[in-house]
């Protein structure tokens, strides 16, 4: 496993290095952050040892850069007596561990052993969720789709809640999952829930848990979906449709940070970051009196508008091959081309329901064309 010191006290650096290289570890060492940055980015390191306190570039902003290029590294850092609370603030924003000075060597080796398991664990858990879900990517080159890609890259390090808009089928979903593994919380929970369809009296026990006898069919505690994703991200789809009661309480944990359970007064802390989604115009739904005007303030910090098909026209031809490529590795089908002539009625058709209903309509096609996905099987069966 190779390692990588990023300090600018040379005496702790070379002294870290020669310790760990008679322990049989390959380091390098860097002087500053923007050294220690540009070698993370060209080298793969299983652990990097980063100081606090450095001139130019700080330990913080060198954690909040690799974790804005999806560096996985576990990334350990050293302070001084004084840096204490800012090495805690590091954790929660993705730090695998903090060590303070002066360097103790056995603590260093049980954390480097700790950060390799760690860093192997993050592997098979990408690779066992690769075989569950499968290959999920927002496909297109569009002036849209760059757009989106640009604004996730830029808020995902953060903990800025989003709220994020579109028509059904879109990719609204995509977005979220996408902010949620370019953060500094990609290896905690992601929990998503869809607020339409649990009954408005179940919502509040879904979202906050209840304690046993809360109510008649409350037979045991129940944890809800804000403490199972406590250190990492809930995604609340379709918000619009949640009942003011539950957007009440919804309102004090993004305030608050803390929530109590149906049935209980007890204040549990939960520390989660919150990304909602809709399809609804949520300004439209505080007039009519359906929505909460400060809950909307809190939801969009940062608002992405992701573009309908139909506006992204231009990725058809990228999307249809994606989901040929798919669903035939699903289903073991055999890929068949699509002529031109087809694929330009494929462009040229109007998308109201968006990506969900292109990729349904490529499985169609793949189902009942013949060797080659022709213009007359558009004509036949998709228009």
């Amino acid at each position: 496993m190779k390692i990588l010191i990023i300090d600018d006290e040379r005496s702790i650096r070379n002294s870290l290095k020669e310790i760990l290289m008679d322990e049989g570890y390959e380091v390098d060492v860097a002087e500053d952050g923007i050294q220690g940055c540009a070698m993370a980015e060209k080298e793969k390191y299983g652990v990097i040892f980063c100081d606090i306190k450095m001139p130019e570039m700080d330990g913080v902003e060198v954690l909040t850069r690799l974790n804005a290029e999806g560096i996985d590294s576990a990334v350990v850092m050293i302070s001084g007596h004084g840096d204490i609370d800012t090495a805690v603030e590091c954790i929660k924003k993705g730090a695998f561990d903090f060590i303070q000075k002066p360097l103790d060597l056995n603590r260093i080796f049980i954390t480097i052993k700790n950060a390799s398991d760690k860093v192997s664990l993050v592997k098979e858990t990408k690779i066992l969720k690769k075989k569950v879900y499968g290959e999920r990517e927002m496909v297109g080159n569009s002036e849209g789709m760059q757009h989106v890609r640009a604004i996730i890259d830029k808020v995902a390090p953060t903990d800025a809640r989003v709220l994020i808009i579109g028509a059904n089928g879109t990719g609204k979903e995509l977005v979220a999952r996408s902010l949620h593994q370019k953060s500094g919380r990609a290896s905690m929970p992601y929990v998503e829930v869809n607020c339409a369809a649990i009954p408005s009296e179940l919502i509040e026990s879904e979202l906050f848990g209840h304690e046993k006898g809360a109510f008649t069919s409350a037979i045991k505690q129940h944890k809800g979906k804000f403490e199972q994703a406590d250190g990492g991200t809930l995604f609340l789809d379709e918000i619009g449709d949640m009942s003011l009661a539950a957007q009440a309480k919804v309102l004090r944990v993004l305030q608050e940070k803390k929530l109590s359970r149906v049935g209980s007064d007890k204040d549990i802390i939960v520390d989660v970051r919150v990304l909602a989604a809709t399809n609804k115009n949520l300004k439209e739904e505080i007039e009519k009196g359906n929505f909460r005007e400060d809950l909307y303030h809190r939801l969009s910090v940062i608002v992405i508008n992701v573009p309908s098909l139909d506006e992204r026209k231009s990725d058809i031809p990228l999307l249809v091959d994606y989901f040929i490529g798919q669903i035939c590795a699903e289903t073991g089908m055999q890929k068949r081309p699509v002529e031109p002539e087809a694929m330009q009625l494929l462009v040229a058709k109007s998308w109201s329901g968006n990506i969900r209903e292109l990729r349904n309509v490529v499985e169609r096609l793949l189902i009942l064309s013949g060797d080659t996905i022709t213009a007359q099987d558009v004509k036949d069966y998709v228009y």
